[in-house]
């Protein structure tokens, strides 16, 4: 095993500063200049090493709670050759692999997949491109989030039991603490989430910035969370549609994370929706119970609600009458018979708990009600759908009593003044070197006070969702 390898190091004859589109869309404090030709990156060109590890390294015998160890703030290096790094920075958007190196604590895992990542939310502000619903452009930001693939081309080897390293940009997130908090708060109310840290992210020996290092939801999620753990994973398939009838079969095909290639059944999830179909509203919750840890989901339903998790599940996106809703997963436990629902992309929770961050993603209706006689309709810049228009959701929201029980043990518990003013302080004591590193190297990082300001305002808008 080579234990270190040669720095390639960036040939910085050239220097790129290309627009941010505006400070309402950027939001990270960086200036609108005007257009330049895209000069790309002179990283220097190398051929990716194959190394075969000897067996003893560490990211092979000790697991991923190493990682993700609250405690530390862990930094990884990727080498990317120079023209592989251009490819990727003259079209992130495409999400397209190229071939790398991961260089973690003495070890080098090579060669990887390495790319860029992201939704809609992700490239705001960050590619030359002019449409916001249609991203498109070279880089413009100098973080992006990216994805590593630790099982690249069949490679067997995992990297401290994962097989995949996903670093989120936290650009539209000024206080760099929404998906960390969030994850944890899903966690410290006994729903299952992916575990997020903070991580330090240099690529070809420069400082990138701070990141958030957050768990993959595969199969190595279900692996470390449900001792049934062969079943069926899906990504953005409700199991019912905005007509109350379930999807094609094809459809939640489509939307396998796991046992894509298995010949796998998705009755389980197919006829759950079935079922609540057919029902009343009593014989649905008997259903609801059968196939759902009851506790389970409506503390989900009360965390996402009270951290206005607005563009997630309960968020029904409309063009024209045909509705839809993204940002969570579903895991179904083959024995057990079991299903659950897992919460994705916390990069805008807590902003629209005062006031309306936005005019895309806030929610018009409280939990448990309904606009527009269950018709779509305009809210602020987008139109809508009701989620409790959803029989499924609807169902759900009838447990008047557990919701508030649940809510109270959040409130009370993990989410109270103390205890969340304790985890923020502690976490904002861990990475503002990392922030203030990241200020002083690139222009489009935010300052310490830029960051400290938007940590308050987190503060503050915990606290009234706890009063209110």
């Amino acid at each position: 095993m080579i234990k270190s390898v040669q720095i390639y190091t960036r040939n910085l004859t050239s220097i790129l500063l290309v627009l941010c589109l505006s400070l309402l869309i950027c939001n990270t404090g960086c200036k609108k200049e005007e257009e330049e030709e895209f000069i790309p990156s002179p990283a220097q060109n190398f051929d990716v090493p194959l190394i075969i590890p000897i067996g003893d390294e560490k990211y092979l015998n000790e697991d991923s709670d190493y990682i993700f160890d609250q405690e530390q703030l862990h930094t990884f290096n990727l080498r990317i050759p120079g023209n592989a790094l251009n490819t990727l920075d003259q079209n992130p958007a495409a999400e397209e692999y190229v071939e790398g190196m991961l260089i973690f604590e003495g070890d080098t895992i090579s060669p990887v997949g390495i790319r860029y990542k992201g939704s809609v939310g992700a490239w705001v502000g960050c590619l030359s491109g002019d449409n916001l619903f249609d991203p498109s452009g070279y880089k413009t930001c100098t973080k992006l989030s990216m994805k590593v693939k630790i099982n690249w081309e069949g490679r067997e080897e995992k990297f401290f039991k994962l097989k995949k390293l996903q670093f989120h940009s936290q650009n539209l997130d000024d206080s760099h603490l929404h998906e960390r908090l969030g994850y944890w708060l899903f966690k410290q109310m006994d729903v299952p989430a992916p575990r997020s840290v903070h991580a330090r992210l240099n690529i070809n020996g420069e400082y990138i910035g701070l990141f958030a290092l957050t768990e993959q939801i595969d199969n190595r999620f279900v692996k470390y969370n449900y001792k049934d753990d062969e079943g069926n994973l899906y990504k953005e398939i409700w199991p019912l549609n905005k007509n109350g009838n379930p999807y094609s079969v094809q459809s939640y095909l489509n939307a396998l994370k796991t046992n894509e290639d298995e010949n796998p059944s998705v009755e389980l999830i197919r006829g759950f929706g079935q079922s609540i179909a057919d029902a009343e509203l009593e014989d649905r919750k008997a259903i609801v119970e059968q196939f759902m840890d009851i506790n389970e989901i409506i503390s989900y339903a009360v965390v996402d609600r009270t951290i206005r998790h607005d563009d997630g599940p309960f968020h029904w996106y409309c063009g024209g009458n045909d509705c839809s809703n993204h940002n969570y997963y579903w895991y179904e436990e083959p024995q057990n018979e079991k299903l659950h629902l897992i919460a994705w992309d916390l990069d805008n929770a807590f902003q629209n708990i005062i006031t309306n961050n936005n005019g895309i993603t806030p929610i018009a209706d409280e939990w448990g009600e309904t606009s527009n006689d269950c018709a779509p309709f305009q809210y602020l810049d987008a139109r809508q759908w009701s989620a409790t228009c959803d029989i499924l959701t609807a169902t759900w929201a009838s447990y008047d009593e557990l919701y508030a029980q649940m809510k109270n043990k959040l409130i009370d518990g993990p989410m109270s003044k103390a205890t969340t003013d304790e985890m923020i302080d502690k976490w904002s004591d861990q990475i503002r070197d990392a922030i203030a590193e990241a200020n002083m190297l690139h222009d489009d990082a935010r300052s310490i006070q830029q960051w400290e300001t938007a940590v308050d305002e987190l503060k503050a808008q915990l606290a009234y969702a706890i009063s209110n």
